[in-house]
């Protein structure tokens, strides 16, 4: 009896340790060997394992520094992996007083050769952003997937429509054929809430793909498939709030994970606290630990575990997927010194890697602090190469639309490149006429063909990285203050069973056909002309509703010309550019192929752009 009675104590007592021992996760999931460097921290999950000890018996593997958290569901594990050990799988085993309780196999994979020197996207690009869940339903299958908790709904604005991986898959064709050279697409990492979790930007997984996307394998093969197309891809990351349905939100690792408040306390939004030497500290926490919204806590960066697991997270998405850049959403809003310690561990793994940084500021001084080699006054240097030109935004947006005076109109474009000298490098600045957030440019300038057409060439031969949201190609409308789902529509053809199918010549109308036609012709000139991608910038200031700008280096030069009055024909005498044409014999008119062989003047019709290509 006393046996039995021992029999079935030690039975309970195992039983304890399975439930209570059980590792639900680990993360990153892998790793691989070769990388630069050898660090690498552990997020261990499961019920009450706190009082484990982790224990590693693998060659060239070393278990470190084993850091315990409030949440008794929580372990951190610092581990070191040596420059040459062999790739494989190896248990680490949890232990109680010397008993293994539980045990979980890791895999170590072997870096892909060349991954380090990868290549980012740079100035040579245009970027095409699409929106995953408003591009193509490639798969009807997963609009709804088990455990998810908001249901397709292609009535609802706000609702999922069901874009998915496969769709975009299906056109990258397309894309690839516009003349686009690289994809960003918005997040497509899980957003499991009740509603509104199409765009992506309230994450409740970190390391997996939303199933009604598809699966981390299907991304991974449309970023190869990208590839093959000559499309470099771009990946959105999300570091200053995650949703409140988040795995870690749901049962925090700590308290100070999240920023928090007696009660629900919103972001001012006042990004440019960060750079102002006279803000408040008031004015700053608020922006810094304020949410979004009410269902998007906000990450707190100063927890150091918190910023190896971002950092990692990012590390770990480049090296599976193969991406080519990153975009960081709302950059001046996490902590400033995390992105620096972000950035040099990503560029320390890939040099030649390219990230940008969304800073949604109104003023250029404010928006050139938050670049790389920034020469700010307080010596911040985020590390970040590439940042959103919102100051460009606005002035592309409105000037077409302005009578010209000595601030308005063509003027408001002029004043923002005049003050280049503030960034550390213009040409890295991601350049653009709309986004996701913003109405739709053609519906800014007063759905206005031509008005259009100066807005999208001068993009395309200004100094920096343009970027084209999805469906401007097609003279897409849109108001933001009418719902974000209004700026976001699909993109006709992409589900079964649309009226009309764009990504076909013959489902267009004949004004998209000619709108496509002129986008296309640009974007195939732009990717081959040194003088444009490489190329110095000099501009002339706006005169009489005229303004005109040239890229040139040693053998070629472009000149731009634009003229703003909506019913004078303009005449331009280029006496005044001698500076940028002597030498030249001839010039080739970019948009009709047509050869001028008399360049003293030309004319210009109202509301209408010029594009030369001047020869020897």
């Amino acid at each position: 009896m006393r046996y039995k009675l021992l029999t079935v104590l030690i039975l309970v007592q195992l039983s304890l340790f399975s439930q209570e021992g059980k590792i639900d996760r680990i993360e990153p999931p892998f790793w691989w060997t070769g990388m630069a460097n050898p660090n690498l921290q552990l997020l261990i999950y499961g019920k009450d394992i706190s009082g484990l000890e982790p224990v590693i018996n693998y060659p060239g593997v070393t278990a470190g520094e084993v850091i315990r958290v409030e949440n008794p569901n929580y372990l951190f594990l610092n581990i070191t992996i040596d420059s040459k050990v062999v790739p494989g799988s190896f248990e680490i085993v949890f232990e109680d007083n010397g008993m293994m309780v539980s045990k979980y196999k890791y895999k170590l994979l072997n870096r892909k050769e060349g991954s380090a020197q990868r290549k980012g996207f740079d100035k040579t690009d245009v970027i095409y952003l699409l929106m995953p869940d408003r591009f193509a339903n490639g798969d009807t299958s997963n609009d709804d997937m088990p455990g998810m908790l908001e249901k397709a709904d292609r009535n609802n604005p706000d609702g999922r429509h069901g874009g998915d991986i496969k769709g975009i898959a299906e056109h990258l064709e397309y894309i690839a054929n516009l003349g686009v050279t690289a994809v960003w697409m918005n997040p497509l990492l899980e957003n499991n809430n009740p509603h509104y979790s199409y765009h992506g930007y309230a994450i409740t997984d970190f390391y997996n793909i939303d199933p009604r996307f598809g699966s981390n394998d299907d991304y991974v093969n449309l970023v190869k498939s990208s590839h093959e197309r000559g499309l470099k891809v771009i990946m959105d990351m999300v570091f200053n709030h995650a949703s409140t349905y988040n795995w870690l939100i749901k049962d925090l690792p700590s308290e100070d994970w999240v920023h928090h408040f007696d009660e629900f306390t919103r972001s001012n939004f006042r990004a440019s606290s960060i750079p102002d030497p006279h803000a408040s500290e008031y004015d700053k926490n608020i922006f810094l630990t304020g949410w979004f919204d009410t269902h998007m806590a906000d990450l707190n960066q100063k927890n150091k575990l918190l910023s190896n697991y971002l950092i990692q997270n990012s590390i770990w998405w480049i090296e599976y997927s193969g991406i080519d850049g990153i975009r960081i959403d709302t950059q001046p809003y996490s902590e400033k010194d995390f992105i620096t310690r972000w950035s040099s561990r990503i560029f320390e793994e890939y040099p030649g890697f390219n990230v940008v940084g969304e800073a949604w500021l109104q003023k250029e001084s404010l928006t050139a602090y938050f670049q790389k080699d920034a020469p700010n006054r307080d010596g911040y240097n985020s590390g970040i190469p590439s940042v959103t030109d919102f100051p460009m935004y606005y002035a592309l947006s409105k000037s077409f639309n302005e009578n010209d005076g000595w601030t308005e109109g063509l003027s408001k474009i002029y004043y923002v490149l005049a003050q280049d000298f503030l960034y550390a490098a213009p040409d890295e600045n991601l350049i653009f006429c709309d986004n996701h957030d913003l109405d739709r440019i053609y519906t800014s300038l007063g759905q206005n063909f031509a008005k259009w057409k100066m807005a999208m060439t001068t993009l395309l031969t200004m100094r920096g990285i343009p970027m084209i949201y999805y469906g401007t190609e097609l003279l897409m409308t849109g108001k933001g203050s009418d719902g974000h789902g209004f700026i976001r529509k699909d993109f006709p053809g992409g589900w079964p069973g649309d009226k009309s199918d764009a990504f076909t010549k013959e489902g267009r109308t004949k004004q998209q056909n000619a709108a496509f036609d002129f986008l296309q012709k640009l974007l195939k000139w732009r990717k081959n002309n040194d003088a444009i991608l490489f190329g110095e910038l000099k501009h002339f200031v706006p005169y009489d509703d005229t303004y005109v700008y040239f890229r040139h280096n040693d053998d070629k030069c472009i000149m731009v010309a634009l003229n703003n009055s909506p019913n004078a024909v303009k005449a331009l005498d280029t006496g005044k550019f001698s500076e940028c044409l002597k030498n030249y014999r001839y010039a080739i008119n970019v948009i009709t192929g047509e050869t001028l062989k008399y360049l003293d003047a030309f004319s210009l019709p109202p509301k209408s752009v010029l594009v030369l290509e001047f020869r020897k």
